[in-house]
């Protein structure tokens, strides 16, 4: 409901800040085509030229009055023949030719006594190049001062109609022009929605290479040097031998689970993360307190907390200095404990992923300094509401300690 309402009012005039925002650029400036206009706009105002030109002809004698008429008459043709120009100038620029266009229309009403409808240029031009509150402003100044100089010239029983009818034609256009607008918006929406989607497809991908490569090139570290200290040790090629196959097979799993990634295919498994970390700390030879199975975990949750185990156990590898972990399950929660020498929360890039994922799925991860050092990782999801048709099942919690 939020979304809509939000969406209601970026794209209505509902809202003070859509009368009187701009409006929003097109694809080439948001005007009519520049070379194919001025042939439109003869054909548009044929209908008013010909015969205000008649009229003129007929005059006796050419006197400055005659003069001004023709400059009246074909400088609005001309004005109009210049709309598209106006769409890629800043907004003073585009108030003064809509004013401009209305005063010529008003004087051509006023001074060579055209017909009424012929202001419907003028009106139709500020429609679509300022704002809707300025289109109400100076459009409807713009027809009340043509009912009085329809009044004072005498022509008011005659042509009103024709001002009712610019009037409405004008309402239905600025309809038309408020429609364009949304539509431009919902088109530069859209356009920031791709790039906010690609955006996010990064960052996941980015989170989950760094989620899987981090613990398992951590993991391979420690055998590799596990199977070192080996040779240097006791030259026990058997155990060292066995310590390098495990390497290689962690290694193609690694390489098998990024071209998965890569394809949005892949699905951590909290069962199997539990194994990969008991071996991964029986290898850096830190004693682990893990549950045997996964039983009481809700399934829902299983995926997001198998990242959960995974991250902190990479980071207990990684950083902790620590010789003994503990992990404990819930149906809804998760709790991975060290004894490090860990004093403070350092919040990496492996935390900050941790908590994405969490806050996706609506739950909470929290990390804490343990007395004595170390660190203590709780991630928790909120269970679902249970539904009334269903009836409540007691579920006896699963599982042990290795």
């Amino acid at each position: 409901m939020a979304k809509a309402e939000g969406a209601e009012h970026r794209f209505g005039l509902n809202t003070r800040e859509a009368w009187w925002a701009d409006p929003p650029p097109g694809p080439q400036g948001g005007g009519p085509d520049k070379l194919r206009w001025p042939i439109f706009a003869i054909g548009f105002t044929l209908p008013y030229l010909l015969p205000v030109t008649k009229t003129l002809l007929k005059a006796e004698s050419v006197t400055p009055l005659v003069i001004v008429m023709w400059l009246l008459v074909y400088g609005y043709a001309l004005s109009y023949a210049f709309f598209p120009l106006a769409f890629e100038r800043r907004r003073p620029a585009r108030f003064a030719y809509g004013a401009g266009m209305l005063a010529l229309g008003l004087a051509v009403v006023g001074v060579v006594g055209a017909n009424p409808f012929v202001m419907l240029y003028g009106t139709a031009a500020v429609v679509f190049l300022i704002p809707p509150a300025w289109v109400v402003i100076l459009d409807s100044a713009a027809l009340v001062l043509g009912a009085v100089v329809l009044l004072l010239t005498g022509r008011f029983l005659d042509n009103y109609g024709d001002l009712i009818t610019v009037a409405s034609v004008t309402l239905a256009m600025f309809f038309m022009s408020s429609l364009v607008r949304a539509v431009r918006r919902l088109e530069a929406a859209n356009q920031e929605i791709a790039t906010l989607a690609v955006a996010n497809e990064r960052e996941r991908l980015a989170r989950d290479l760094h989620d899987l490569l981090g613990h398992s090139l951590t993991t391979i570290t420690v055998k590799a040097g596990l199977a070192r200290r080996v040779l240097e040790s006791a030259g026990d090629i058997p155990r060292a031998v066995e310590e390098i196959r495990e390497v290689e097979s962690l290694t193609r799993s690694a390489l098998s689970d990024v071209r998965a990634t890569v394809s949005a295919n892949r699905e951590v498994s909290l069962s199997v993360e539990l194994v990969g970390a008991r071996a991964a700390l029986r290898a850096a030879e830190i004693d682990a307190d893990l549950p045997h199975a996964v039983d009481n975990v809700r399934p829902e949750f299983q995926n997001t907390f198998g990242y959960v185990l995974r991250e902190a156990v990479t980071n207990v590898l990684r950083h902790s200095g620590a010789k003994r972990v503990r992990v404990r399950l819930g149906g809804n929660w998760l709790e991975i404990e060290d004894d490090g020498t860990a004093t403070d929360v350092v919040a990496g890039n492996g935390l900050r992923g941790l908590a994405e994922r969490l806050t996706a799925a609506g739950g909470t991860l929290r990390t804490s300094v343990r007395p004595g050092g170390g660190l203590l990782v709780r991630a928790e999801i909120p269970r679902p509401e249970p539904s009334p048709a269903t009836p409540a099942v007691r579920a006896e919690p699963a599982g042990g300690l290795a």
